[in-house]
């Protein structure tokens, strides 16, 4: 099998079945939004990871960035758990079944889960730290100027992010807004604030202070 498309920005999705049917299941269960976006994960961090000198898996990376938002999608909004969660269990279905050793599914899976959680990944595996790096990227800009201008517009020719921001907000917000308690403690309760009326974000300090213990 070959890649679907030559390199970019130095930067080439691996050659391998696996990575096809990553790819093919993502594009036919998301939005184009959310399969482009995905996509320029993968390249920021990749690129990232080569820039800092890391070594990492590119197949496992690739699947950690295909399925990151996976959890988003309309089949989870009930399920009453993280969207992380949900899409790192979908990731860590299709390894299995496809007889992935357990130590390369627990990085997917982990890289997942954790890639809304700042300040942890970057300590861990390549392939987690990377998940993450590259979503901080794209989404946020954490970086920006750490990718040249033609490595940066070459990725996003290849998959571009027509009012990115307001239509990825937009995803989190309709991903989310469903099942609010999951987001206790993490950045989407931020999304919730600005875009559900009535939205009350969980409070730390006071669940401890109301806790059942008397002091």
């Amino acid at each position: 099998m070959t890649s679907d498309l030559p390199p970019i920005a130095g930067v080439s999705v691996p050659d391998t079945t696996l990575a096809q049917e990553a790819t093919e299941l993502v594009r036919d269960t998301t939005s184009p939004l959310i399969y482009d976006h995905s996509r320029r994960v993968y390249f920021f961090g990749a690129l990232r990871g080569r820039d800092q000198g890391l070594s990492f898996d590119a197949e496992l990376l690739y699947i950690g960035a295909m399925f990151h938002d996976l959890g988003l999608g309309e089949r989870f909004r009930g399920s009453g758990r993280r969207f992380e969660v949900d899409g790192a269990d979908e990731a860590r279905r299709f390894l299995r079944s496809r007889g992935v050793p357990e130590d390369s599914v627990r990085r997917v899976w982990t890289a997942i889960a954790l890639h809304t959680t700042p300040g942890i990944p970057e300590f861990m595996e390549p392939e987690v730290a990377l998940v993450t790096a590259g979503v901080e990227y794209d989404v946020l800009g954490i970086g920006f100027d750490s990718v040249s201008d033609t490595d940066r517009a070459a990725i996003v020719t290849l998959h571009p992010r027509p009012d990115f921001k307001r239509r990825i907000l937009r995803a989190f917000t309709e991903g989310i807004s469903p099942k609010p308690e999951t987001t206790f403690g993490n950045v989407k309760a931020d999304v919730l604030e600005h875009y559900v009326s009535g939205f009350e974000r969980g409070d730390f300090v006071r669940t401890i202070l109301e806790s059942p213990w008397s002091e």
